[in-house]
């Protein structure tokens, strides 16, 4: 018989492992053992597709009849199973895997909405169905999103789940932004406490708030991904609409650069009310926004052209970035100081772009020249490493492979590439001494990294200023809190909260002290690090202005 495993983390909803009873799938009646398809070589989806099947010298039975008694033949029902493809959500991979092997699978199933997709295009379209950006797609809508990933409906699903996973969308999650911090609820409510100068709490006042406190003037409307900046915020709705408060400009020069005018409640962006958004990347320079296709907008940046268009600082209509990504879908955007890193999905597999400065190498090709296109990081097909997640400093950056590796690259100041040193690297370079670890996750600030491996540990390494690190290890609490970390060190801290953390956010900014978010899966937040002005969400005592250990944040993102 074949048995389908599923590769993925998620369990099946169904329960035990899901099976096709007696269907050997263009294989011999006997003596064929399971197969199990996460031991199968990873390829890319199209080049599965193709693949040539196997001749065989003896007799064949196969899925379509000439069953035995007590056997089942996949064909006696292919809508049973349509429903245990989509039922065990088996991930595009797997599905791929099916086609390559059975030619049940890659057949016309004759099914709606499309009669002559195969059984294994129909259930990457329902999983694709189920995913909450994709709903409110018209067909047009859909057939475009499809074009743009590949003609693959198993594409089209790798795309969106690879969104999801990125930027925690349709989850909680926390930001740490410079001086003031954001939080988002599961189900959409919205939080902000910190540094309100510029009115970036969207509370309709400039006054600081060291408690976390809801933003009343969104109820109704739910949140489901923010991006804080300097003196800036943008939250953006699950019906893909942006809306921004704190400075009105969204190009400043230095730090104290203001607009024309100072919002203090969230406002829609009107120029962007034709894109259905789903990511926003505030960096010092420009802010860039992901649309649900996949395209990337970038607004100002100053008129010497340095995302490839011309605009003025306080420029608030939204441009394309025009190159090799205007025809590539895009599943996440990370935006540092003055240089913007793209997470592109493609059919042969993801890749990471990098546009902007190039001071100090980070931008990921080796030189230091700037970028006024997107431009290919091509380091990651030396390495064999596909990228699922990036992560971009503000003077370095930061990626995670499909199979754990970290890489860094850019000025190495403080030892927050992680290499035990404090040299710079102008190409990504894997981290080895995490070699042992598994990486899902991976946060960068301003010369500090974390990585949180799949089992929930956190380690942290760069600079220790304002006891950002979380790395206490002293009789006292007090030991190294402030010393610079140049190779990975385990966050023991976080290891007492005795909780699987799942996301990690830091300051990213040059001139703001930094503090740092861990989020845990049962939705409960622990900062550290600067709290001067309430970014903590934590009452400081005394003369006191930041907090070296993690300490529970009172307020539920379940």
């Amino acid at each position: 018989m074949i048995t389908l495993v599923k590769n993925s983390s998620t369990p099946p909803q169904s329960s035990g492992t899901a099976k096709l009873l007696a269907v050997p799938m263009d294989a011999t009646a006997s003596g064929t053992p399971s197969i199990q398809y996460h031991n199968i070589v990873d390829q890319s989806i199209a080049s599965l597709v193709v693949s040539p099947l196997p001749t065989f010298q003896r007799q064949q039975r196969h899925c379509f009849g000439d069953s035995t008694p007590g056997e089942f033949p996949l064909a006696a029902n292919p809508s049973i199973v349509l429903h245990v493809l989509t039922g065990c959500n088996l991930d595009p991979q797997d599905l791929a895997k099916l086609e390559a092997t059975c030619s049940f699978f890659r057949q016309p199933a004759n099914f709606a909405p499309d009669y002559e997709l195969s059984i294994s295009e129909l259930a990457a379209l329902d999983m694709c169905q189920k995913r909450a950006i994709f709903k409110p797609m018209t067909a047009d809508e859909r057939e475009v999103l499809k074009r743009r990933c590949g003609g693959s409906w198993k594409l089209v699903l790798r795309f969106l789940l690879a969104g999801e996973v990125c930027y925690r969308r349709e989850k909680s999650q926390a930001i740490a932004g410079p001086g003031h911090s954001i939080a988002v609820t599961s189900n959409g409510s919205v939080y902000s406490f910190g540094s309100n100068s510029s009115g970036q709490l969207g509370h309709g006042t400039l006054e600081e708030e060291w408690r976390p406190r809801q933003i009343r003037s969104l109820q109704g409307i739910r949140i489901i991904q923010a991006a804080a900046g300097a003196g800036r915020t943008m939250l953006i709705s699950d019906a893909g609409q942006v809306y921004a408060f704190g400075k009105d400009s969204f190009g400043e020069a230095e730090y104290g650069a203001q607009g024309t005018k100072l919002v203090t409640t969230p406002q829609l962006v009107e120029s962007l009310k034709n894109i259905f958004v789903v990511q926003a990347a505030i960096g010092n320079f420009f802010t860039g926004v992901l649309s649900r296709e996949g395209r990337v907008y970038t607004f100002s940046w100053g008129s010497d052209a340095k995302l490839g268009h011309q605009t003025e600082p306080n420029d608030l209509e939204p441009y394309p970035l025009l190159g090799p990504l205007e025809n590539i879908p895009v599943v996440q955007i990370a935006a540092g100081y003055c240089y913007l890193l793209a997470l592109a999905c493609q059919p042969g597999g993801m890749s990471v772009y990098s546009v902007g400065c190039g001071l100090g190498g980070k931008l990921g090709h080796g030189v230091k020249n700037d970028e006024k296109y997107p431009r290919l990081i091509e380091q990651f097909q030396t390495l064999n490493l596909q990228p699922v997640v990036v992560a971009a400093g503000a003077w370095h950056a930061a990626v995670v492979g499909r199979d754990g590796r970290v890489c860094t690259w850019g000025w190495g100041r403080y030892g927050c590439l992680g290499h035990g040193n404090e040299d710079g690297e102008s190409v990504p370079k894997v981290i080895e001494s995490l070699s042992n670890v598994k990486a899902v996750h991976v946060a960068t600030g301003d010369y500090t990294t974390f990585v949180v491996s799949e089992e929930g540990d956190v380690y942290s390494f760069g600079c220790g200023e304002s006891s950002s690190l979380g790395h206490n290890t002293g009789s006292d609490g007090q030991g190294n809190r402030h010393t610079n970390v140049v190779i990975p060190e385990l966050v023991t801290s976080l290891k007492q909260v005795k909780e699987q953390v799942v996301q990690i956010s830091l300051t990213n900014s040059i001139f703001w002290n930094a503090h740092t978010f861990a989020l845990t899966e049962s939705g409960k937040l622990y900062a550290f690090g600067a709290g001067d002005k309430g970014q903590l969400g934590i009452e400081l005592v005394g003369n006191q202005s930041e907090r070296g250990s993690p300490e529970l944040v009172d307020i539920d993102l379940s």
